[in-house]
């Protein structure tokens, strides 16, 4: 297929049916499942009805055309949207009601055995072939389509190692990569009762706390320790940790006059030194730098600003040193982010004076540490593992590994597959990497094996060409579409762990009203059914979701340490603009 074709939108003839009526449960809890409907009971009542219409002599290519209609309601159905729709293979369609550029936005979902496509365009669509090879066909052109559109070049094999390199040409074709990887840790975990994650897909969310906010709440900050924090527009809620979730102590922070106003936009939290410190900064402030906040007295102690060289720079994120950081009472430095540099910075004046809020101008944070590129590297954001190495992800979709000893090279720099990466997170040992696009969740294993048979990770060396394909988590058609008015994805994060030894057990993410639930031993499991009969890159749908009834802030897993017996997870926070629930994991007997 080539270049002109690529850019064609995708179309499919439609006629004039009902309009789709999207209605979501308002209720909010989970989401309840939409009852059962096959799109081979719909295909079996049109064959037993006898249609005016004839189909043309068959072509490999044709198709009907279904819509799914009434949303997440018990009216919930597929209805035939045309007695029958042609493909067509140059421009998918000539006369289509339908126009959709052919991006990931489109969500498709293939079922191989139904011979079936499922599809977001203003609504949830289903072609149903009605051959084998007009099915293959339609899929073929559609990732043919997809590359090019996310990559600028028509599909074939030059294009394919031009972009991801010899090294990982196992992304473009993962039928050919390496997955030992992904069984071996597989395996580890398996033979490991003190971290296997069983496979239980039944597990269920019991929520235990929902609290109603005194005002509009822009981040969450959890400990690990006694407390957990709501960042508002003039203030700071305290909550306490529990082994059920977090519930409010009735203890409120104010920003002292002027601060909250002049800083009300939606600003990083980060606790600091045991958890009785917090450094602020918000959007508006990237360029004035960072205050520091005495949880225990509520005063502001510290105004820094950025400066490098006499120079004020900005920065655009901030993150602690390692997973745990936040535990140390002594900890004076944190890592520092913009979109061509990467940095450390120390609040250790470096005169050892103690500074006087009353002065005119802010004390200067000290550059520890770091690296300011030259050319454009697009940082977008960055998480760090238990000892101090850095995953940063990138607007054009790489994400580069460093080592806890230097910021100025990459040991490890994975491709990216086309959307812009904007929120990591790694595990706690550093063997997984989760990267947030607006559509997928990539999930990325860092092992490899060095010239000696030593397993390494990537942070700790350059990988080579053994290197696994990645994993994606992604949204079936029909949540995609009822997900909200925000429909992406944000801030996927692993379960928390701070200690060597244990395993993070889940992924979660929020996209709109909805917090997505996977379990990640499932994920790793090569044999999963998600996978059965995919092609390309693995791709998992199976998950759970906690529906709200607003679009949510945030939704982490609070510390590992607060993991109730017999529950194979601590507690799940969600926060909302006016809300914070807690629920609990548990397994079904």
């Amino acid at each position: 297929m080539g270049a002109a074709h690529s850019q064609e939108d995708l179309e499919i003839c439609t006629s004039d049916e009902e309009e789709y009526e999207d209605s979501v449960s308002s209720s909010g809890g989970r989401l309840p499942k939409p009852p059962p409907s096959s799109l081979d009971d719909v295909d079996a009542k049109l064959k037993s009805l006898k249609l005016k219409y004839t189909p043309p002599p068959s072509t490999q290519n044709s198709a009907r055309l279904f819509r799914y209609i009434n949303g997440n309601t018990p009216k919930a159905k597929w209805i035939t949207a045309e007695k029958f729709a042609a493909y067509l293979r140059e421009n998918l369609s000539s006369r289509g009601k339908i126009r959709e550029k052919v991006s990931e936005e489109m969500q498709l979902k293939a079922y191989k055995d139904q011979r079936r496509v499922d599809f977001v365009a203003k609504g949830v669509w289903a072609l149903k072939f009605a051959t084998a090879e007009g099915f293959a066909d339609y899929v073929n052109s559609y990732n043919s389509c997809l590359f090019e559109n996310n990559h600028g070049v028509e599909l074939n094999e030059a294009s394919k190692a031009k972009i991801f390199g010899k090294d990982f040409i196992g992304w473009a074709n993962p039928e050919a990569a390496d997955d030992s990887m992904w069984e071996d840790a597989d395996d580890i975990l398996l033979k490991s009762p003190q971290s296997a994650t069983p496979l239980r897909d039944a597990q269920d969310l019991t929520e235990a706390f929902e609290e109603a906010t005194s005002e509009g709440i822009h981040s969450l900050a959890l400990g690990a320790l006694d407390n957990s924090f709501l960042v508002g527009d003039s203030g700071i809620q305290v909550f306490k940790n529990m082994r059920q979730g977090i519930q409010g102590k009735g203890v409120f922070v104010n920003f002292e006059a002027g601060y909250g106003k002049a800083h009300s936009a939606h600003r990083k939290a980060l606790l600091m030194r045991a958890e009785t410190n917090m450094l602020l900064m918000s959007p508006m402030s990237q360029n004035r730098g960072i205050h520091q906040l005495d949880i225990e007295t509520g005063k502001v102690i510290s105004e820094w600003k950025f400066e490098k060289d006499g120079v004020d720079i900005s920065m655009s994120d901030i993150t602690n040193d390692g997973k745990g950081a936040q535990l140390d009472p002594s900890a004076s430095t944190f890592l520092g982010l913009d979109n061509n540099r990467l940095c450390r910075w120390d609040m250790r004046d470096r005169y050892g004076m103690v500074q006087d809020l009353a002065a005119a101008s802010a004390p200067v944070l000290n550059w520890a540490q770091g690296h300011q590129f030259s050319r454009g590297t697009n940082f977008q954001c960055f998480a760090t593992t238990g000892d101090g190495s850095i995953v940063v992800g990138s607007l054009d979709g790489k994400i580069r590994l460093y080592s806890s000893n230097t910021m100025r090279q990459a040991k490890t720099a994975f491709p990216g597959l086309g959307a812009p990466v904007t929120h990591v997170d790694a595990t706690f040992d550093g063997k997984w990497i989760v990267g947030t696009t607006d559509t997928y969740l990539i999930v990325i294993c860092t092992l490899f094996t060095d010239k000696a048979g030593k397993t390494k990770t990537g942070f700790e060396g350059r990988m080579g060409n053994k290197i696994a394909a990645p994993r994606l988590l992604k949204l079936r058609p029909l949540d995609a579409h009822l997900a909200g008015s925000n429909k992406k994805f944000r801030n996927a994060q692993f379960s928390w762990v701070t200690e060597d030894g244990k395993q993070e057990r889940h992924v979660v993410a929020t996209v709109g009203k909805f917090s997505v639930i996977w379990n990640f031993q499932q994920v790793k499991n090569g044999s999963h059914e998600c996978y059965h009969e995919q092609e390309g890159l693995k791709k998992c749908y199976c998950y759970k979701i906690v529906l709200r009834n607003e679009s949510i802030v945030d939704s982490r897993f609070m510390n590992d340490n607060f993991a109730i017996s017999g529950s194979p997870e601590a507690p799940l926070v969600i926060a909302t603009p006016m809300k914070v629930s807690s629920f609990s994991l548990s397994s079904k007997r």
